[in-house]
């Protein structure tokens, strides 16, 4: 630790947080580090609890916790919408409400409802059967967007509210002649990484009516019913369908240049129905030529630009396969206007193509029509192949993480358990593409176009990871959002496919969580870099629960071109109106945004720094989860960082003066270079 004046005075200041010193290390970092800069360093070598804090139990910052622990309010008529949403008291405590509430009259059931919310079913004496507490009697509630289940015989209540759309599959266990207790009932497998299991009672006749509102409205589409999203109809002052506009992202970008230009050639959909109504395109490339190219890729989907360096103007372009077949079929189209990409690169002479697949399966492909490209069809072009598997190795890997994080933890044998899941593996492989990609485009100024086969899933993926190290706006709040309608919802994720929204067909071999990978890969570099992402864990914890929850439309369909057709924007409300009303809630207090301003982050992918996010996919288990409100603890850091924030300020004021007064030396406003290296932890 350093000894200045200064260092002194910022460390009387936290003095009486000295039971978490490696946190404020942290803060103080990222709010002061040009100071720290300046006049010397802190020790480097952070402890294994610095990014831990959340689930420490020694930190002194517990004694500021006391009664702000936030728990489920017994007045309260819902429960978030955040995250916590989709849980009860069992697992974690939850935020304060924020919605409307439809009150219910004397005559109905005391269920809180939201607006559009309707009351289905209902039974009574119906025994929950809690894998980590034990049989709990109550009432069990079906509406048109959730059951809710609240106990008769606790104190305080035990309440269960889960969002039908996070269930995957019911099934009735038991049947007429079960005469063992609680052997008769229903039983939810959920797409949130838990399942649900009711008994009811045989005599009471109450299982046939539940079950049947339960398959309706957790599968409202097999049944021609709404999805929940287009009956809700609550009000919130930010509106969240407005945070994505193309043209302006564009522009944000720096386009249109000499090189590169804005086309609604597919505003009317007809070139590709599955791509957004306006590209980025070469400009040397005519409207024919875009035509000529889309037939040669897969799905009609040519090569469009997702991002442009500022300062080299490399570029990341995507697109689907080529199809080459087994024959090997040359398009000149094609080759050219991969060539025009390459030339708008003045600082290169070399374009990466990098296909996603394994070469096996790419090479598998040219019998289905696809391929890859050819080195000798195409000039100054390297082919590099990132081996990430297809969507259905995703979707068993992910029933095997299931397997052995609900109901219960294996500690014996956790970690080879988790090696057999292989998830870790699939996550390193994404990750490391990412910093592949981002290497060419930052340190070799080359342009790089990236592709899987059809352009939707492993593509997205790629493309915006690079994107989110790359460029520090996409770190933001509301940056983390475009890059989400952007790479995703606008380039034709097919969501409605993947997560299988409002329909019963759970063994559908379309399934697969390509979108959790992703949102997995950007806790693991949250990880590495605490002080580069301004929203924390609970951000893409609650994103998570809403691309199941149908409560929101920013999810629903499968494209752009969908979405208009269902007027998807008018009938519904936006997830990130509901996120952008409530800033507070996700705000990471260690985000500094001044250090991190010229950074291009380099994850380290390798799986010796990978970690399971039992946050996720091991939150149901009370063992598993921390100990302390993490929305408690936020709290207090974000108030110690304004106050932190205010004494920097006023330290660095004092700096300036002294060097100004002194030999002039290095300026306060100087950076380190653009490369940021991870926190190792």
């Amino acid at each position: 630790m350093m000894h200045n004046k200064n260092s002194i005075v910022v460390w009387q200041l936290v003095g009486g947080l000295h039971g978490c010193s490696n946190l404020l290390y942290l803060l103080l970092s990222a709010l002061g580090v040009d100071l720290l800069q300046k006049r010397g360093q802190f020790g480097r070598n952070v402890s294994n609890d610095s990014l831990a804090c959340p689930e420490s139990k020694s930190s002194s910052l517990n004694s500021k916790l006391g009664n702000d622990s936030v728990s489920s309010s017994k007045g309260s008529a819902v429960k978030s919408l955040s995250s916590s949403s989709s849980a009860s008291n069992e697992y974690f405590t939850d935020f304060d409400s924020k919605v409307t509430i439809k009150e219910p009259s004397a005559a109905d059931s005391p269920t809180p409802l939201l607006v559009g919310e309707k009351i289905q079913g209902a039974a009574k004496d119906v025994t929950y059967l809690c894998p980590f507490i034990g049989p709990v009697r109550g009432s069990l509630t079906v509406t048109n967007y959730k059951i809710y289940f609240k106990s008769m015989d606790r104190e305080p209540s035990f309440v269960l509210d889960v969002p039908l759309g996070v269930v995957n599959r019911i099934e009735k266990v038991g049947g007429a002649s079960s005469r063992g207790e609680n052997s008769y009932g229903i039983e939810l497998i959920c797409k949130d990484m838990r399942n649900l299991r009711f008994a009811h009672k045989q005599e009471n006749h109450s299982r046939r009516n539940v079950f049947e509102k339960l398959q309706q409205h957790a599968f409202p589409l097999s049944h021609r019913l709404n999805l929940f999203a287009f009956e809700f109809r609550e009000e919130y002052p930010e509106n969240g369908w407005s945070v994505y506009e193309p043209v302006a992202e564009m522009k944000r970008q720096g386009l249109p240049t000499e090189s590169w230009r804005i086309t609604r050639i597919n505003e009317q959909y007809e070139i590709c129905d599955s791509y957004p109504a306006v590209w980025a395109v070469p400009a040397a490339a005519s409207d024919d030529d875009l035509r000529s190219v889309a037939s040669f890729r897969s799905r009609g989907r040519l090569p469009i630009l997702s991002w442009i360096h500022p300062e080299s103007q490399a570029t990341i372009t995507r697109c689907s396969q080529p199809l080459v077949g087994v024959s090997g079929k040359r398009s000149r189209d094609d080759e050219r206007y991969v060539q025009l990409i390459l030339d708008a690169n003045a600082q290169s002479h070399k374009l990466f193509i990098m296909d996603a697949r394994p070469s096996v399966n790419a090479v598998a492909n040219k019998a289905k029509g696809g391929g890859y490209e050819s080195e000798d069809s195409y000039q100054n072009a390297e082919l590099v192949f990132m081996d990430i598997h297809n969507i259905h190795v995703m979707r068993e890997s992910l029933r095997k993480i299931k397997e052995i994080c609900f109901p219960t933890v294996d500690d014996v044998h956790w970690l080879s358990a988790i090696e057999s899941t292989h998830w870790l593996e699939h996550i390193k492989c994404i990750l490391s593409g990412a910093v592949r990609i981002v290497d060419k485009i930052e340190n070799h100024r080359t342009s790089v176009m990236v592709h899987c086969s059809d352009g939707w899933d492993r593509t997205a993926q790629l493309t915006a990871l690079s994107l989110i190290l790359l460029d520090p706006y996409y770190r933001t709040l509301r940056g983390f959002q475009v890059v989400i309608e952007k790479e995703w919802l606008s380039c034709g994720h097919k969501f409605a496919q993947r997560v299988g929204h409002g329909d019963d067909r759970h063994s559908d071999a379309d399934r697969s969580p390509v979108f959790l990978q992703f949102i997995d890969c950007v806790w693991q570099v949250t990880r590495q870099f605490p002080n580069a992402f301004e929203f924390n864990e609970h951000f893409l914890i609650t994103i998570l629960d809403h691309l199941y929850s149908c409560l929101f439309g920013t999810f629903l369909c499968n494209s752009e071109q969908q979405r208009i057709k269902e007027e998807v924007k008018l009938q519904s409300v936006s997830l990130w109106s509901f996120i952008n009303s409530h800033l507070e809630e996700f705000i990471n207090p260690l985000y500094c945004a001044a250090y991190v301003e010229q950074h291009v982050l380099f994850p380290v992918a390798s799986i010796r720094q990978l970690r399971l996010w039992t946050n996720y996919y091991c939150r149901w288990n009370p063992r598993v989860r921390p100990q302390e409100p993490i929305a408690a603890r936020s709290r207090v850091l974000l108030s110690l960082r304004t106050q932190l924030q205010r004494r920097v300020q006023e330290l660095q004021k004092e700096l300036d003066a002294r060097f100004t007064r002194g030999s002039g030396a290095q300026s306060s406003d100087s950076r380190s270079g653009r490369v940021s290296s991870p926190v190792y932890n």
